[in-house]
């Protein structure tokens, strides 16, 4: 497994396993472009890739613009191997290393994201968007949970 910063000729894959999960799915794949990728991996964030052989297997994307977890998925197969910690981690250590902002994120409700968000931390704040659950992390909080969650 080959943990690392995105590049540009990665976004083809990234768009594979976006498009190939089970929960939190896109109504319409042509919604999120190849340029929507990469204005959030160089113009409003960064993003992470896990690699295994040669193929992406799983990405997160962090937007320091409107403070948010723009997306974090790991192809299906490849789940509860550490690869979405890992991607998750590296990517609050960085967002924190830019800006002290509280981050939020939005994902369905009754689904694996869910748990997931749960178990490192996040708070749950409201509603987002079709009635999805937002949930926010702030720098302390973060910090006091990042032990914790690689210890679960």
């Amino acid at each position: 497994m080959i943990f690392r910063e995105a590049t540009l000729s990665d976004i083809p894959q990234m768009q594979i396993v976006r498009n190939s999960v089970k929960e939190n799915t896109l109504s319409d794949p042509a919604l999120v472009t190849d340029k929507d990728c990469e204005n959030y991996l160089f113009n409003r964030g960064k993003g992470w890739v896990c690699e295994i052989d040669e193929q992406i297997v799983g990405f997160a994307i962090a937007d320091v613009v409107d403070n948010n977890v723009w997306a974090l998925f790991v192809q299906p197969g490849f789940e509860e191997r550490g690869i979405g910690r890992k991607l998750h981690d590296d990517m609050l250590d960085w967002y924190f290393n830019q800006t002290p902002s509280t981050i939020w994120l939005g994902t369905a409700p009754n689904t694996r994201a869910e748990k997931f968000y749960r178990k490192a931390g996040w708070k749950e704040v409201g509603t987002h968007g079709k009635r999805e659950i937002k949930f926010e992390m702030t720098k302390d909080e973060w910090e006091r949970s990042k032990h914790l969650f690689t210890t679960r």
